[in-house]
């Protein structure tokens, strides 16, 4: 489905429910003020769309490239991400009201969270190199299988967060609460690197 036969499928409601949306390619494009409730979005390109002051309530993106969209203004209120392209996207700027996301096989390379709450949240199988963490709270989140590379952790919220089987990662404690967190042994290099010290 192109662009414009995809606008024009939304300007008929602008509020969508329960609907799949498949194959829409709209790359550099305005998508504004419509909401979205248990809705699939398959095999979709919006990179470098403004995917601003929308709202997407219980919806899915399956197999999406999302690279540099602008979700400025943006609800994300228990939003899942499959298998999707993430790169690059500001996450701070969508609405803190019910904010509520997972990922799953995506990859958010350069993405920032910075200062949201977000306990709990769920990320498998995920690329997140040099994604912002600054002042996000992440209480008992899960990073399962996680790559966080050069990923920014500074006054970030960690209780009872599981790092043990997320890799590169490079946390300071001095910084970041992490009462009950879980790590591995060999994690466990990744919370002294700014000692300089080797471990073997």
């Amino acid at each position: 489905m192109d662009y414009e036969s995809f606008i024009q499928r939304l300007m008929e409601n602008l509020i969508n429910v329960q609907k799949t949306f498949e194959k829409i390619i709209a790359v550099d494009k305005k998508i504004n003020h419509r909401e979205f409730e248990d809705c699939v979005f398959k095999n979709c390109d919006f990179s470098n769309s403004d995917l601003c002051n929308n709202t997407f309530m219980d919806c899915e993106f399956i197999d999406c490239n999302l690279s540099m969209v602008q979700l400025a203004g943006s609800s994300l209120k228990t939003v899942r991400f499959k298998n999707c392209k993430l790169l690059g996207i500001q996450f701070q700027g969508c609405d803190d009201f019910l904010f509520d996301v997972g990922f799953q096989d995506s990859v958010l390379d350069y993405a920032s969270f910075a200062n949201k709450k977000m306990p709990k949240t769920q990320f498998s199988g995920c690329s997140l190199k040099e994604v912002t963490f600054i002042g996000t709270q992440l209480n008992n989140s899960v990073f399962d299988n996680c790559n966080l590379d050069r990923a920014i952790f500074n006054d970030t919220q960690l209780a009872g967060t599981d790092f043990r089987t997320a890799y590169n990662y490079s946390i300071d404690p001095e910084f970041n609460p992490m009462k009950k967190a879980k790590f591995t042994t060999q994690g466990i290099v990744g919370l002294l690197d700014k000692y300089d010290i080797k471990i073997e």
